[in-house]
């Protein structure tokens, strides 16, 4: 540990400036104490600026059975680029590490005028925030300067422009009946500085096991916060998301910042056995807290045991299990791959058929250009436009527990996967669900739900359902009881939120027990229209809301509607 010792004694006079020695390059460092073999490396405290290499501000690949003491270490991005790639580690553990942006991933300013029609905000940029040639058109949230909570959901825009380097007139896509924005209202828009290039997220885990984050602090990213894909059995320990304070800032700033993370805090995408998410909090993010999920493929023809099938990303293997899911909803018994190979590409009419679905455009328009063949151990009945999709890389096995999430635009804990738990989490101020089961037609994201425990979770000012657990088909039908199995939600505390506060839909086996719904809100439910407009004409709304879900164990004031009545809802 003789290089240890000799950096540690390089930092011992510079503890008071908090700075990195401007020579030190903290990679290296990495690299060199891996290379030597050593099993507990401790990078000396202080603050390092670092320019990616590769669009990479850190590394680390094929690191195993290794630990990382990052305390009181603060990496600083010097572009809008990503902080740090896990690949291919096992059992790696990464100890106190901060992660921070100089210039930040997004800018943030004050309405001065908004057009007649709404649609075009004129706007002054705070002193201390990125430029306005900086600024790119997504993630425009606007805030109300009296509360710092969001006007609304929505940030959908057409163009931006820059007068100059402190002004922007935004010009938006669209403006929902809904939109109360007005001047005064305080915007953050995403912002690029990356003359090497950009890839996205700020903590990026891939084909990693058993690697464990704690007590890691990301107060900005250009999208994703902590992004894992084809993992297994990760762990994040008090990991925090949340938004620099004024007084610790890099930059003295006219205002606070008002958000943290452009995305979601937490994302896990096909994990063999779902990650688990311990004492973690997340804040002000643009998007969801918490996604578990896996990927749908669409199948565009079945005949007896052969199926033809148009892959996203992550396609499925032979030997797997697989989740098979028609296009009204139905989810038929799993099966096994016994084979896959490649049947050509996509053709115009697939394409085609693809851009008339229920999905976000972006999946609509971008594929591959691969088409599979896939066998099957039995044969399936299954219409063009239904699902197919791993069971093995779903997130199954997940945990959320002692979890602090809130203040954002969506989600707060979004699952598609079985054999989980979330339990005991406060969640507070999500505009959608507060927790969630769905799979997801719309993002193609897998899968149903079995055998989960929603239990002991305090959600305040939910505006949207508190607890939902959803399943709709492909033309956006209602999902028949079956479709998830054995969910239980007990225990929880719900106030201040809007109704009906649980829904459920589609499950075999569902109990909904000993929960408390005190003082709701007014408002009905976000997400209650369209899919579910036809099934609630002329009911009024209830506290807890059952549809299509056979054997449910419900707790009083709930509006039950069984399965033979589905037909409505299409």
């Amino acid at each position: 540990m003789m290089l240890a010792a000799c950096v540690f004694g390089a930092f011992s006079d510079l503890r008071g400036t908090g700075s990195a020695p401007p020579d030190f390059d903290l990679q290296s460092f990495i690299t060199e104490e891996s290379r030597r073999g050593v099993k507990t490396i401790v990078i000396p405290p202080g603050q390092y600026r670092v320019t990616p290499k590769k669009r990479q501000h850190l590394l680390l690949s094929g690191l195993k059975d290794t630990v990382i003491d990052a305390t009181g270490v603060e990496l600083i991005c010097t572009e809008t680029t990503r902080a740090l790639t896990i690949w291919g580690c096992m059992n790696l553990t990464i100890i106190g590490l901060t992660i921070d942006y100089d210039p930040l991933p997004y800018t943030q300013g004050r309405i001065t005028r908004i057009s007649a029609d709404k649609r075009i905000h004129e706007i002054e940029l705070f002193d201390g925030y990125p430029e306005a040639g900086t600024a790119i058109p997504q993630k425009y949230e606007i805030y109300n300067p009296e509360t710092g909570t969001l006007r609304n959901q929505d940030y959908p825009v057409d163009s931006v422009e820059a007068p100059d380097s402190r002004r922007l007139v935004v010009s938006r896509k669209r403006v929902s009946p809904q939109d109360d924005a007005r001047e005064g209202d305080i915007i953050v828009i995403n912002s690029r500085h990356a003359p090497n290039g950009s890839i996205p997220h700020a903590v990026l885990l891939e084909k990693s096991s058993f690697v464990t984050l704690e007590n890691v602090t990301l107060h900005a990213s250009n999208s994703f916060g902590f992004l894992e894909l084809d993992c297994d059995k990760n762990t994040y320990l008090r990991c925090r998301v949340a938004r620099r304070s004024p007084d610790e800032d890099l930059v003295r700033r006219e205002a606070p910042r008002i958000r943290s993370l452009n995305a979601d805090a937490f994302h896990s995408k096909h994990a063999k056995r779902g990650p688990s998410y311990i004492e973690c909090e997340a804040h002000f993010m643009g998007d969801d807290a918490i996604n578990i999920c896996g990927n749908y493929h669409v199948i565009m023809q079945a005949e007896g045991n052969l199926l033809r099938v148009l892959a996203r990303d992550s396609f499925i293997e032979a030997q797997e299990t697989v989740e098979l899911l028609s296009y009204s909803g139905i989810r038929l018994p799993d099966a096994k791959v016994l084979e896959v190979t490649q049947e050509g590409v996509i053709t115009p009419e697939e394409r085609t058929f693809l851009l008339s679905q229920r999905m976000d455009e972006r999946i609509r328009t971008h594929w591959t250009s691969k088409a599979y063949r896939v066998r099957l151990d039995r044969v399936v009945d299954l219409p063009k436009g239904s699902l197919i999709a791993s069971r093995e890389r779903m997130g199954s096995g997940f945990r959320v527990s002692g979890c602090k999430f809130g203040m954002n635009r969506s989600r707060g804990i979004l699952v598609k996967g079985s054999q989980g738990e979330i339990r005991d989490n406060l969640i507070v101020g999500t505009r959608s669900e507060a927790i969630k089961l769905e799979a997801e037609y719309w993002w193609l994201e897998s899968g149903t739900s079995d055998d989960v425990r929603i239990i002991g979770n305090e959600i305040r000012g939910c505006l949207g359902v508190a607890i939902g657990v959803y399943s709709f088909g492909g033309d956006g039908a209602v999902s028949p009881s079956g479709t998830h199995r054995n969910i239980d939600i007990r225990d929880n505390r719900i106030s201040d939120s809007a109704q009906p506060s649980i829904v459920a839909t589609s499950t075999e086996g569902l109990k909904i027990r000993d929960n408390s719904l005190t003082k709701p809100s007014l408002l009905k439910a976000l997400g209650l229209r369209g899919n579910f407009s036809k099934l609630l004409k002329g009911r009024a709304v209830s506290p807890i809301l059952v549809i299509a879900s056979d054997s449910a164990e419900v707790d009083a004031e709930h509006l039950s509607i069984p399965s033979e009545e589905l037909r409505g809802g299409r």
